[in-house]
C-alpha cells in the first residue's frame, strides 16, 4: 500500500499539461457539449415530433442523422447518446476546474481528483474508442451514417491526445494507471466512499428505470413491439383474427380504414397488430380496402411488384361471400399461398364451401369491386403498401405498434373492453 501510495504522488508531481493544451481541450471540449446539444435535439424531433422538419445534416440516403436517431443504437440503457456525451463534456469541463473548485467549501470533494487531465485523458480514450464502435454499427449495421456523430468522434480522440502529457506508448498506461489510484486513494476516505455508493446506487437504478420504461428511447419501445408481431407471423400465428367479415364493431363510431396487399410483408405484421389492437377496444370498426401491388389488375403501377397479389386479393373477397373474410384473409397474410391449390386447402381448413368459392372469385363483380379499391387508394396517391386512415382522416404510409394505434383510437373516441 505504501507504494500505491508513492506511485500516486508521483503521479501528482508529475502529470501536468502546458497551459496551450489546456486551452484547446477546454476549447475542444465546448465545441463537444454544443454538438451534443444539437444532436438532442436531432433525437427529440426525430422521437417525439410527428412531422417534424428534417434536421441540416440529413442530406441523402446515406448521410442521414434523422434516420440514425430513430434506430436502437441511438440510445444505450434508454438514455440517448447525446446526452451520455452531454454528460462526458460536462464532466471534462468539471475536471478542468478540479483544483480551483476544491478550494470552496461546497464542493471539497473535487480533491479526489488529484490529477483531472489523467480522468480527462482516460475518457477521451475511451470515448474514442466506443465511437469506433458506433460508427461500425452505423456503416455496417444501419448502413447510414451522423456526421454531426462522427465530428465527436474527432473531438474524443483530440481531447484523448491532448491530455496525454506525451505522446509514447507508455503515457497511455499511465493515464489508466494514475486515474485508478486516483480512485482508490478517494475510496480510502469513509465518506467519499459513502458518497460513492449512493451515486452508483442511484445511477444503477436511474439507468434501470430508463432501460425498462423506455422513457427517453421511443424508438426503442416501437422496435421491441413490433418485432414481437414479426416473430409471430415468422411462427405463421394469428390467434387474433375472428373468423367473420366484422373485425371490431359492426357499428362503430370509430374506424380504422386500412389499404393493404396479401404479399407485402409489412402488412402482414400490420394485419396481426390491428387485429389484436382493435380486439382489445369497443366503438371501432375496421374498413379494408384491396390495393394490390400486382400489375396483372393494377393499372398505376410501373413494374410488378408482387405477383400473385391481385388474386390474393379476388380470393378474399369471395371468402366474404361467405362470412369469413378476416379468418380466410388473415390466413392468406400467414400462409402466402402460391397456386390455387394452397388456397383452397386455406379455405378448406377454415371450414368454408370451397365451390363456392371457386365459384364466387370469377365473379365480375368481384373484379369491380377490386378496382374500385384500386381507384380509391391511388386517388390519395399511394405507392406502397400499407397505409392507413382514422376517421377519414390523413392517409398515413407505414404501420403503428400495436401501443401506439391504440392510442390513437382512443383519442378519437374507442374505449378499453
Amino acid at each position: 500500500m505504501e507504494n500505491m501510495q508513492n506511485n500516486d504522488n508521483q503521479f501528482v508531481e508529475t502529470y501536468e499539461l502546458k497551459t496551450w493544451k489546456k486551452w484547446a481541450i477546454a476549447g475542444v471540449a465546448l465545441v463537444g457539449f454544443i454538438t451534443t446539444i444539437y444532436l438532442a435535439v436531432v433525437y427529440y424531433k426525430a422521437n417525439f415530433l410527428v412531422n417534424a422538419h428534417a434536421s441540416f445534416c440529413s442530406i441523402n440516403e446515406f448521410i442521414d442523422c434523422d434516420s440514425v436517431a430513430k434506430t436502437k443504437d441511438s440510445q444505450f440503457f434508454g438514455v440517448p447518446l447525446a446526452l451520455w456525451g452531454m454528460f462526458l463534456y460536462a464532466f471534462i469541463g468539471l475536471m478542468m476546474c478540479a483544483k480551483k473548485l476544491a478550494q470552496v467549501k461546497l464542493f471539497k470533494f473535487m480533491e479526489v481528483f488529484k490529477n483531472p487531465y489523467a480522468y480527462i485523458s482516460a475518457l477521451g480514450i475511451i470515448s474514442f474508442t466506443i465511437s469506433m464502435i458506433l460508427l461500425c454499427v452505423s456503416l455496417f449495421q444501419i448502413k447510414k451514417l451522423c456526421i454531426m456523430c462522427v465530428l465527436t468522434y474527432i473531438l474524443d480522440f483530440a481531447i484523448g491526445l491532448l491530455a496525454l502529457n506525451n505522446y509514447s506508448r507508455k503515457t497511455f498506461v499511465e493515464v489508466f494507471k494514475t486515474s485508478f489510484y486516483d480512485f482508490l486513494s478517494a475510496l480510502k476516505i469513509k465518506k467519499y466512499l459513502v458518497a460513492f455508493l449512493v451515486v452508483a446506487v442511484c445511477g444503477v437504478a436511474f439507468l434501470t428505470y430508463t432501460s425498462v420504461s423506455l422513457k427517453l428511447a421511443p424508438q426503442v419501445k416501437r422496435i421491441n413491439s413490433i418485432q414481437k408481431f414479426v416473430k409471430l407471423n415468422e411462427k405463421k400465428l394469428n390467434p387474433y383474427a375472428p373468423k367473420s367479415n366484422v373485425l371490431g364493431d359492426e357499428d362503430g363510431k370509430v374506424t380504422l380504414e386500412v389499404y393493404s396487399d396479401f404479399r407485402c410483408p409489412i402488412c402482414q405484421v400490420f394485419n396481426l397488430i390491428i387485429c389484436k389492437t382493435v380486439g382489445e377496444l369497443r366503438n371501432v370498426k375496421v374498413v379494408h380496402h384491396q390495393y394490390p401491388l400486382d400489375a396483372d389488375c393494377n393499372k398505376y403501377i410501373p413494374t410488378q411488384v408482387h405477383p400473385g397479389a391481385c388474386a390474393m386479393a379476388l380470393y378474399a373477397l369471395a371468402a366474404e361471400r361467405q362470412d369469413n373474410y378476416w379468418g380466410f384473409g388473415s390466413q392468406l397474410y400467414l400462409r402466402q399461398p402460391m397456386t390455387d391449390y394452397d388456397v383452397w386447402a386455406i379455405a378448406l381448413e377454415q371450414g368454408m364451401n370451397l365451390d363456392k368459392l371457386k365459384e364466387d372469385v370469377q365473379d365480375p363483380e368481384l373484379i369491380k369491386k377490386l378496382e374500385a379499391d384500386i381507384d380509391l387508394a391511388h386517388s390519395y396517391d399511394l405507392h406502397g403498401t400499407p397505409a392507413y386512415s382514422i376517421n377519414g382522416g390523413k392517409v398515413n404510409m407505414g404501420i403503428l405498434p400495436d401501443f401506439v394505434l391504440k392510442q390513437e383510437l382512443i383519442k378519437v373516441g374507442a374505449q378499453e373492453r
